[in-house]
């Protein structure tokens, strides 16, 4: 985006869905929705995680000053309005009047501040604030940030809901990691959360729809609470959400298996909602410890990977094959690194260990249970690294428990780390590398010193004026990442949602979205 049209670009995106006779009203209000889970989650910070489980629940309760639409295009939130000053150095924000957080305390640029203040502290990609020169809150409904320099993609990195920041009580400010207390501004509110077990939402009846706009889209929109509560429900084994989902014990799933599929759809009671692309399925390497730290035994595992076998095991054979960090029908998809991509070969591997002087040493591969697409791609990774001479071991914990584990400076448990890569790759190139920055870079660089040549394209695509030159940035640091075994992209895989046919409005996205959805009566 120009600077001199960003404000008009953002206002015009608040009114591009389909002109409506009235904003969104719920068909029917009242009931409960119980929606099958299949992770864990420990903790609803969302300034400190980048999980997927985490974000599921607590982006139903917490608001941003930006979010984005249904094309992930950049829209307000909690600012009613933006202004970006002729020389890209400040922007300012007005706030939306009436808003209240779900403790009946009213919204202000203060609390706007102590988000801001926190993130920066504890935030997982707090590399978004990096060219920020501080914010100011000249009266309690505007908040002004102020830039170091120039930065074309700052309005993009604001409005990622990877891991957003979220607006919270200023009283929450000094919250530890992963300790904040669950107080939003959204749809819904917490009314319990047992790790392990639920998290159970109740109808926030002060929310205020954003009236810029008249249906929900995206993470944004006009929102509102037609059901009573959602209760996020812990169901791990794919079996049991599936039989939930036939005897109505729950009445929305995020994953069906594909084996499942067949009999689900013959069942009239039962609505089938694919997602094509919905993450990518990676490993990353811990470079902190030996031999992960070893380029040449990166490479080895490189090359003795299979892909298609890979990916089969993970998905049933639901999968396309997907060099890189985007999906091929993106406009940032870049195909840059395709040599380092499915090589297969297991002569170039064991060649590599030898060149890495590789001693047989036990090599720990950190996965989990509850995501089975990860489990299952690491149990044929680790086939295809013992059939070159690597002593691979599966080390299987539970989600959250592992995403602990690999976010641990200079951790020796574990040397390649199973993930799947959905919001960040879908919300654009910007929100995926930056996973591969510090602070948390995913690779685990020894005391979080960057790769130089890594970084460098990282500030090109942040800085760059043109687009294009952002778009050729992006392809180098994939490049690099890719050459230098950074991480290891399987493929693509595509998400099968249901629900009960009496749920109505529940459209698969990122995150689920339970505003604007309704129980039939």
């Amino acid at each position: 985006m120009k600077r001199a049209s960003l404000a008009s670009t953002l206002a015009m995106a608040a009114f591009a869905l389909p002109a409506a006779a009235a904003p969104f009203t719920c068909p029917s209000r009242g009931g409960d929705i119980v929606f099958g889970q299949e992770a864990n989650v420990n903790s609803l910070d969302q300034h400190t995680s980048s999980t997927i489980s985490t974000r599921n629940i607590a982006m139903n309760m917490y608001e941003s000053l930006m979010t984005r639409d249904e094309n992930n295009r950049p829209i307000l939130e909690l600012a009613e309005s933006m202004t970006e000053a002729p020389d890209g150095l400040t922007y300012t924000f007005r706030l939306r009047r009436g808003i209240t957080f779900h403790n009946g305390k009213p919204m202000t640029s203060a609390d706007v501040a102590a988000s801001f203040n926190r993130y920066n502290r504890v935030g997982l990609q707090r590399s978004t604030l990096d060219n920020v020169a501080g914010w100011d809150t000249p009266d309690p409904h505007t908040f002004i940030i102020r830039m170091k320099q120039v930065q074309p993609t700052f309005i993009e990195a604001l409005s990622s809901f990877s891991v957003p920041i979220v607006v919270i009580p200023s009283e929450h400010e000094n919250d530890e990691r992963q300790q904040l207390r669950a107080v939003g501004t959204g749809p819904f509110r917490l009314l319990e959360f047992v790790p392990g077990s639920h998290a159970r939402l109740g109808r926030f009846d002060g929310y205020q729809p954003n009236t810029a706009f008249e249906q929900r889209t995206g993470f944004g929109g006009y929102r509102v609470a037609c059901v009573d509560t959602v209760t996020f429900r812990i169901v791990t084994e794919a079996s049991a959400r599936v039989a939930g989902l036939e005897t109505g014990a729950l009445q929305a799933v995020e994953d069906v298996p594909t084996r499942s599929l067949e009999t689900l759809r013959r069942n009239q009671a039962i609505t089938i909602l694919p997602l094509q692309n919905w993450w990518i399925q990676i490993a990353l390497p811990n470079t902190s410890i030996p031999p992960t730290n070893n380029l040449a035994f990166r490479r080895a595992v490189q090359a003795a990977l299979g892909m298609e076998d890979i990916m089969d095991a993970a998905t049933d054979g639901n999968y396309r094959l997907n060099v890189g960090f985007q999906y091929p029908n993106q406009p940032s998809y870049t195909d840059a690194g395709r040599e380092t991509y499915n090589i297969n070969d297991p002569a170039r591997a064991r060649a590599l260990l030898r060149e890495s002087g590789y001693r047989n040493e036990p090599i720990v591969i950190l996965t989990n249970r509850d995501y089975p697409p990860m489990y299952n791609a690491a149990l044929v990774m680790q086939q295809q690294l013992r059939a070159v001479g690597i002593n691979a071991n599966l080390r299987v914990v539970d989600w959250p428990t592992s995403v602990q584990m690999s976010q641990r400076v200079n951790s020796d448990e574990w040397h390649i780390f199973h993930s799947g890569w959905g919001t960040q790759p879908a919300l654009g190139a910007l929100a995926t590398m930056q996973f591969l920055v510090s602070p948390n870079a995913a690779y685990r660089p020894r005391d979080d010193r960057d790769d130089p040549d890594v970084m460098a394209a990282w500030n090109r695509m942040n800085n760059e004026r043109r687009a294009e030159d952002r778009q050729a940035a992006f392809a180098a640091m994939q490049r690099l990442v890719l050459e230098r075994a950074y991480a290891y992209p399987f493929g693509s895989l595509t998400k099968v949602q249901a629900v009960r046919s009496n749920v109505q409005g529940f459209v698969p996205f990122r995150i689920p979205r339970f505003s604007n959805v309704w129980v039939q009566r």
